[in-house]
């Protein structure tokens, strides 16, 4: 019987592991039950991985870094306040603040913290930034990166975060949903300007960073989504960055992921032309409008999906019987199997039913023995 670690390193290398690699994020129940006080008693006094272990899923293996971040000709001061961080970059050019709402009730539902202020709030901003960009600097951090690797062991493999694309970046982090495509029309060479540096910066000083890494599994972008970055805006501002990324990371022996906890419909075939090699996290209906049996057309075995569980079918609003047809007909969407991890998307939430999560083992001990076979 193969480990986790190697049905995941299968799947990257495009064989056929023995069964269906099934690994779920559990970390948001796992914080959920952890500050409200009710972990169930089989569980009390586990770690979030012996919890994982104990439901027969996997590691997910998100904690390994590559890299640190380093700021230099600029102050960056961080500070705390009730309900909320800020980081505030104080530069010649000005100075702007980004902060992000923390509480302890978000403790045991967001893992970062939800937007309070975008540091681009009106065109003098572009200019803070761009010298904040132009002073970013990426420190390796390999040695930590294997120590990691070692820690997971055979019960996953790691995906390594560096970061979001530029556009993507600046829509959702630097300006703001609500906001950018009011910048897009009023500011719009501040806009393209400020992103060709970013691009440029990461070009010189992150992609050799990552590409030169131990590491085999890169996540960089997330969130593309039908609305925020339809085709036509994905195809001007993010194919042609990921495309020259992919290519690297390609000539490299790596793979690109992208976090697909959106509604990815319009981006499928955008995202496959970029060169993306996995989609994690994959969100699917009823809980976006995308559906499994759409995205294997799309991607065929191309690019991986790692994921195909909606968390609201593992909530009790969602009747019992409902729930088993569902987990059927995803056995029946990605017959035979190739290309697939299987896991919740994005997590297995505060109020989601571990039961079911536990039922899930099942069925892939019972029925996940590839190639898949109907039941």
């Amino acid at each position: 019987m193969m480990t986790n670690r190697e049905r995941v390193l299968a799947v990257l290398e495009g064989k056929r592991p023995d069964r269906l690699p099934w690994i779920a994020r559990i970390r948001l129940w796992y914080y959920a039950r952890t500050t409200e006080g009710n972990m169930p008693e089989r569980f009390q006094g586990m770690s979030e991985l012996e919890i994982a272990k104990a439901i027969r899923s996997g590691d997910p293996a998100r904690d390994g870094k590559v890299y640190k971040v380093r700021y230099e000709g600029m102050d960056v001061v961080e500070e705390k306040v009730p309900g909320a961080t800020r980081q505030r970059f104080i530069t010649p050019y000005g100075e702007v603040t980004y902060g992000k709402i923390r509480s302890e009730y978000l403790q045991g539902r967001s893992e970062d913290g939800l937007p309070l202020e975008h540091p681009i709030r009106s065109v003098e901003d572009y200019k803070v930034w761009e010298y904040v960009a132009e002073h970013t600097y990426y420190d390796p951090t390999y040695e930590a990166y294997l120590d990691y690797e070692r820690q997971v062991g055979d019960e996953g493999y790691p995906m390594v975060s560096s970061g979001d694309c530029p556009f993507h970046y600046l829509q959702l982090n630097l300006i703001g949903y609500n906001n950018v495509f009011y910048h897009m029309m009023d500011h719009l060479p501040e806009f393209e300007h400020l992103m060709q540096v970013m691009t440029e910066v990461e070009r010189e000083r992150m992609w050799p960073m990552v590409a030169k890494s131990p590491a085999r599994l890169i996540l960089h972008g997330l969130h593309f989504d039908t609305q925020m970055t339809p085709p036509h805006l994905f195809r001007q501002y993010i194919t042609p960055y990921y495309k020259d990324f992919s290519a690297l990371l390609h000539a490299n022996g790596k793979k690109l992921a992208w976090h697909a906890d959106d509604d990815s419909q319009a981006v499928l075939v955008p995202s496959k032309e970029a060169g993306f090699d996995m989609a994690e996290c994959f969100c699917t209906a009823p809980m976006v409008s995308v559906t499994l049996e759409e995205a294997r057309q799309v991607y065929g075995t191309d690019v991986i999906i790692w994921g195909g569980v909606p968390s609201v079918v593992l909530e009790e609003t969602f009747p019992e019987a409902e729930f088993e047809e569902y987990m059927r007909g995803v056995f029946r969407a990605i017959a035979p199997g190739d290309a697939v991890i299987l896991g919740v998307a994005d997590n297995v939430m505060p109020r989601s039913l571990i039961e079911r999560v536990e039922r899930i083992s099942e069925l892939v001990e019972q029925h996940g023995a590839l190639p898949l076979q109907p039941w």
